[in-house]
């Protein structure tokens, strides 16, 4: 069966290109003008990814961002946004949205991406890894995407989860942050690094006992990340 991404994006150009180079690829579409439609057309949780501009009239990507995961719908979304600002790119990543891209981008990009994140999801739903992982007080079990420190439910984006799962897996080993990005986003080409610094920093925020002074996650000056058994 083909699997069906839905265009979020106002801008009538825009939606034309995406539509053409993503059919063209084999995927099927639909399409969402405005916050609200994409919402209520997202919701049906017939697609397999969602493309979701930030600036959207009525309501803003973020926003229907935020209501999907609210929801518990976890369709991969690519955000997409005209700004290159930081702040925004950081937000979306922290209400949920998988990756982002900044307009204007390439037609193989967004496929590239498009084809990364459905690999990712496609292997997370097959359930390839071992029942868990245990790192002192954190435990990870990567087939149910949950996660406890001293017993405690922990709460992750689907990003934040695969990073993790990750450095626990290669605990002890020096990964680089493009490592990193090409493992846990499957980017084919070298990508903006900044998207794990953000994550690792979200971990650290719910896993650490101090997050000035790391004991589970080692920056490794020069290098990359390292995950330890503290001590």
């Amino acid at each position: 069966m083909e699997e069906k991404v839905l265009i979020v994006d106002d801008e009538q150009s825009i939606v034309t290109l995406l539509q053409y180079n993503i059919e063209k690829s084999g995927f099927k579409t639909d399409i969402a003008y405005d916050g609200s439609e994409g919402l209520e057309k997202a919701v049906s949780g017939e697609f397999d990814l969602i493309i979701l501009d930030l600036m959207l009239p009525g309501m803003e990507g973020t926003e229907v961002c935020k209501a999907l995961r609210q929801k518990q719908i976890e369709t991969p979304i690519l955000m997409l946004t005209a700004k290159d600002d930081e702040f925004d790119k950081v937000l979306g990543l922290e209400l949920g949205a998988d990756d982002y891209l900044t307009k204007p981008f390439s037609p193989k990009e967004v496929v590239a991406r498009i084809k990364a994140i459905l690999r990712r999801t496609r292997k997370r739903e097959n359930g390839e890894d071992q029942p868990f992982i245990k790192i002192s007080d954190l435990l990870i079990y990567p087939q149910q995407y949950e996660a406890t420190i001293k017993g405690d439910p922990l709460a992750f984006t689907r990003k934040e989860f695969e990073l993790l799962h990750y450095l626990a897996k290669h605990k002890g080993k020096v990964l680089s942050r493009d490592q990193l990005l090409s493992a846990v986003w499957n980017y084919d080409f070298v990508g903006d690094t900044r998207i794990v610094d953000v994550h690792v920093s979200h971990l650290r925020e719910k896993i650490e006992p101090d997050t000035k002074h790391p004991v589970y996650i080692k920056t490794i000056r020069g290098l990359g990340y390292k995950m330890e058994e503290p001590y």
